[in-house]
C-alpha cells in the first residue's frame, strides 16, 4: 500500500472519486519497484478539469497529468501515461549502458 496525498485545487472530489485514483496509483505502483508515496491534484478552471499523478519511488519523481471535461476521464489518461512512463523506465533500466558495452568490445579486441 502507497501513501497517497490527494489535493483539490477549486474543486470538490467524492470519495468515489479518491478510491478510483487511489486503485489507479496503487497498480501502477505494483509495477516498481520502492515506491514511497504519490500525490494525485485534482485542478478545476471553469470547464476543463485537470489531474496531476505523481509517482515518487527510490529518489526519482515520476510525473503525468491529463485534462479533460470531467475528472474520470483525465484521471485514467493520466494512469495510462504514467503507466507507460513506469514501463520505459523499466526497459531502460534493464538495457545495457552503452559506454560499458564499448568498453568491453575495446577490451576483447586488444587481447585477441
Amino acid at each position: 500500500m502507497v501513501d497517497i496525498l490527494f489535493h483539490a485545487h477549486h474543486a470538490v472530489i467524492s470519495e468515489n472519486m479518491r478510491a478510483r485514483a487511489a486503485r489507479t496509483v496503487n497498480k501502477i505502483a505494483s509495477r516498481m519497484t520502492r515506491v514511497t508515496g504519490a500525490v494525485v491534484r485534482f485542478e478545476e478552471d471553469g470547464p476543463m478539469r485537470r489531474v496531476v499523478i505523481e509517482l515518487h519511488a527510490s529518489g526519482r519523481k515520476l510525473v503525468a497529468d491529463s485534462s479533460g471535461a470531467y475528472f474520470g476521464n483525465a484521471l485514467s489518461d493520466a494512469g495510462q501515461r504514467l503507466l507507460g512512463r513506469v514501463q520505459r523506465e523499466r526497459r531502460d533500466k534493464n538495457k545495457k549502458h552503452p559506454m560499458r558495452a564499448r568498453r568491453r568490445a575495446s577490451t576483447d579486441t586488444a587481447t585477441a
